[in-house]
């Protein structure tokens, strides 16, 4: 293992660059190639042993590339191992980016009747009442604010996480920490099984299936469900610990909000269980260029290519701000607007760059992000498989969120 948990860096960056399809847009080249110098820059800090970056401009793919290696360039890897460079159609797991694509459905089965956010989760999951938890919404959940932030009780059996009655038990047993809709706390574990169940429950159809029949299949793609059949496993590219260890404060806010350490966390992402594995909050299987493409649903106000996902107003609806700018304390405290399900951006500070109010999506674990952009025409995805503690060029990720704002000027008026 290296001594700062970094990659091996490459002398010749272009050699493991791969270019995918791009085609001439709007956007001036020079700002598309500071984008990617910014993308090449966050590469070189060695926290990332593969980087896809894909932005669409009013429809058109104006910059889809990938930096490093999918397979053997680790820093726990041999110098002397196999290393395969990434390509911009490697599929990675995105972690939390799932969330948008979640969110997407459910706005999606709210609009046709299924259920409605205002439905208390005990009319569909009827365990789900102790402790004040009768009380809970579909909207509580979708918001944040459902009061179940952190898993209580024994430690769940993770063997058993696609069998639904036994999900369903263990979340009837969850202690609120504070009462529905008092305040908003990132549930970064719980928020998957219980929209998973609910959705279940209220449409009698397992959700990765409405997701494949109602999106994924009439738009023809190749990945971006949850989790992958047996067969594809081989193909999804792991993730990577990388960095120092975290503070020991960071570190065990970590372990509560994620249920394990850093390390724990990606050796069982890594895993055929969970990449096979149907987790609405984090198991989606993905490439930078389908994220941007489903991105392109949202910028496009609920359709693409003559498929209707949302109506304009469900979209608006869901993106209207719930939650005003504020620290969270499951988020490292990191300043976050939201909407119904949806990050939301905003000018000073946010997941979307600054000065990018009108942007929304989700971030994945760590540095993966899907969002759209409205007012600058964008729909974007950047994913990358270093997971990274402490180390002092943390900052280059956010730097080329900034550098992305600030090259494509918005079209539309803030």
């Amino acid at each position: 293992m290296t001594a700062d948990g970094r990659i091996r860096v490459p002398a010749d960056l272009d050699a493991v660059t791969a270019i995918g399809d791009e085609q001439p847009g709007a956007v001036d080249p020079a700002a598309l190639e500071r984008i990617w110098s910014a993308t090449r820059y966050w590469y070189r800090a060695g926290m990332q042993p593969a980087i896809q970056l894909c932005l669409r401009h009013n429809g058109i793919v104006v910059l889809n590339r990938a930096i490093g290696h999918g397979w053997g360039n680790g820093p726990e890897d041999s110098p002397n191992a196999d290393r395969v460079p990434v390509t911009t159609q490697t599929p990675f797991c995105v972690f939390s980016a799932a969330k948008a694509i979640t969110t997407t459905v459910v706005h999606m089965l709210v609009e046709r009747g299924q259920f409605s956010l205002d439905d208390r989760v005990c009319d569909y999951l009827p365990g789900y009442t102790s402790h004040g938890k009768d009380r809970t919404t579909i909207r509580h959940v979708m918001t944040h604010s459902a009061g179940v932030p952190f898993a209580t009780g024994p430690r769940p059996d993770l063997k058993r996480m696609n069998d639904s009655q036994y999900a369903r038990e263990r979340l009837a047993e969850l202690k609120p920490i504070h009462r529905p809709g008092l305040m908003h706390i990132y549930h970064g574990l719980t928020w998957g099984p219980l929209v998973r169940e609910i959705v279940s429950a209220a449409t009698g159809r397992d959700i990765r299936e409405i997701l494949d029949i109602e999106i994924l299949g009439p738009l023809n793609f190749r990945w971006t469900n949850y989790g992958v059949a047996e067969a594809d496993v081989p193909l999804v590219a792991p993730s990577y610990v990388t960095g120092k260890p975290l503070p020991a404060p960071m570190a065990a806010a970590l372990r509560t909000a994620l249920g394990g350490s850093m390390s724990q966390i990606i050796r069982f992402a890594n895993t055929p269980l969970f990449l096979t594995s149907v987790v609405p909050s984090s198991s989606t299987v993905s490439t930078a260029e389908e994220l941007s493409r489903f991105a392109e649903i949202w910028r496009r106000g609920g359709e693409l290519d003559g498929v209707r996902v949302l109506r304009p107003e469900t979209l608006r609806a869901a993106t209207a701000q719930c939650r005003r700018l504020r620290p969270d304390v499951a988020t490292g405290l990191a300043p976050m607007r939201w909407g119904t399900g949806f990050m939301l951006g905003s000018n000073r500070f946010g997941p979307f760059g600054r000065h990018a109010p009108a942007a929304f999506g989700h971030t994945g674990l760590t540095n993966v992000a899907v969002w759209t952009d409205p007012q600058r025409g964008l729909a974007a995805g950047l994913v990358s498989s270093g997971k990274p503690g402490r180390h002092p060029e943390a900052g280059r990720y956010a730097k080329l969120m900034d550098t992305i704002a600030a090259e494509i000027p918005r079209s539309r008026p803030a």
